[in-house]
């Protein structure tokens, strides 16, 4: 049976590189009805955090990778002594004295050729020569980072090593671990790196932010996970979307590419968006509400759930995050205005007060104030004036709303309501 692990450290947040590491790994376990092992690697008791913990298990929960079993390196100390003893029992090992009589068990490297089969990039060889003897156990008695690694892939049947290329230099040493030891070599596979929009690493300018902090964004998970597939590995016949039940179904680690992969904000944004048109608009309501009574456009316990789940409707195709929602339709919210600078030059330069006043006078005969009755009296006032429609479209549009792009004018007027309307367009109508 497939076993494979993601095995995070609770030093920091999960960032986009290791989601991708895990999701690869999950994926594969998954394709292959196989079982996937979280390993928490807690040994550094100083930099470890609870909080960092805590949100990299909620953020595997929000992605939707599940975990069927978890360890965590910190309460597996007395193994790691188990194992390092049997090689200074063999003499693959040997213990270093230093200072205060504490004492370190160190790895005896022999000159040796390596060579191992990466699922990705093929045979991969290492000259053991240019590696040191390798520290196992540290004087303050905890594993250094290779030995625990391999120690808890072997013990706990790992099959398939899926991790970063960053850890390729890591594998010769891990590899003369495992044959001192006696343990089966798992399968080895390293993903390319996770470039940034300008080349180079991944900058928090270009895309090194936290799990988290996409979620708080107005990210997808679904949208987040169906991006991150496209990092190195494509579902083929130029798709980009693909639920992650279809990839599970095609899924091969062997056919993720070995060249790195570039973070894209932009590609972010349109998948999410083909994901938020989607979306049912009550479930966008749940993630929307808590962020207008956040920003105090809305009180808790006082606001029309229907109403913001039909403007989240008027907004849904347009929006790249849910976030968005907030800035694109705020003027719904608040009672004053902020009018664009180049749009009120641009459309509110000239004295519109007879052709807005006499649009008010239609708007209080409006027997039914619908959208229908709305539009048809606005195009049978401009008709009589002998204008364009869009000579006053515009103008109206950021008169109330302060923005040149947003929904459909009769959208806007049904939903701001009559008062509002009227309101609004009088603030432009001088009193001469």
């Amino acid at each position: 049976m497939v076993r494979v692990r993601f095995a995070p450290s609770p030093t920091g947040s999960l960032h986009i590189g290791g989601a991708r590491t895990c999701l690869f790994n999950w994926l594969y376990a998954r394709a292959k009805k196989g079982r996937f092992v979280l390993r928490i690697e807690d040994t550094d008791k100083l930099r470890s955090k609870k909080e960092y913990l805590d949100e990299i298990l909620d953020s595997l929960n929000w992605l939707g990778l599940k975990w069927d079993e978890i360890y965590y390196q910190g309460q597996r100390f007395a193994l790691y002594r188990e194992y390092a003893e049997k090689l200074l029992k063999s003499g693959a090992a040997y213990i270093e004295r230093s200072e205060g009589n504490k004492e370190a068990v160190i790895f005896k490297v022999n000159p040796q050729k390596i060579k191992i089969r990466d699922l990705i990039r093929g045979d991969i060889e290492f000259e053991a020569e240019s590696i040191k003897d390798q520290v196992l156990i540290k004087s303050d008695g905890t594993p250094t980072y290779n030995f625990a690694c391999v120690v808890d892939d072997a013990t706990t049947d790992i099959t398939h090593v899926i991790r970063g290329d960053d850890h390729i230099s890591n594998t010769p040493k891990q590899v003369l671990l495992y044959n001192a030891l006696g343990f089966a070599l798992p399968e080895f596979a390293h993903l390319p790196l996770i470039l940034g929009s300008e080349g180079g690493r991944l900058s928090k300018r270009t895309g090194a932010t936290s799990i988290g902090d996409y979620r708080k964004m107005g990210y997808l998970a679904q949208a987040l996970v169906n991006y991150l597939l496209l990092l190195s590995w494509s579902p083929g016949s130029n798709r980009e979307i693909i639920g992650i039940d279809e990839a599970m179904q095609i899924f091969d680690i062997k056919d993720v590419n070995k060249t790195a992969a570039t973070f894209n904000l932009d590609k972010l944004n349109w998948v999410n968006n083909q994901y938020l048109k989607k979306e049912n608009a009550q479930k966008l309501a749940d993630a929307v509400i808590p962020l207008l009574i956040e920003r105090q456009y809305i009180r808790e316990g006082d606001f029309d759930r229907n109403y913001i789940v039909a403007l989240l409707k008027l907004f849904q195709a347009r929006l790249a995050r849910i976030n968005d929602f907030l800035d694109w339709a705020d003027f719904f919210f608040v009672e004053d205005v902020q009018i664009d600078p180049q749009a009120q030059k641009k459309h509110l330069g000239a004295d519109l007060s007879r052709e807005f006043r006499m649009f008010i006078n239609r708007l209080d005969g409006l027997k039914e104030f619908e959208l229908q009755t709305i539009e048809t009296s606005f195009r049978e006032m401009v008709k009589e004036l002998g204008i364009e429609a869009k000579a006053l479209i515009h103008p109206i549009r950021v008169a109330l709303t302060g923005k040149t792009v947003g929904p459909g004018l009769f959208e806007v007027i049904y939903y701001l309501g009559r008062e509002r309307t009227k309101q609004r367009l009088m603030r432009w109508v001088s009193s001469t």
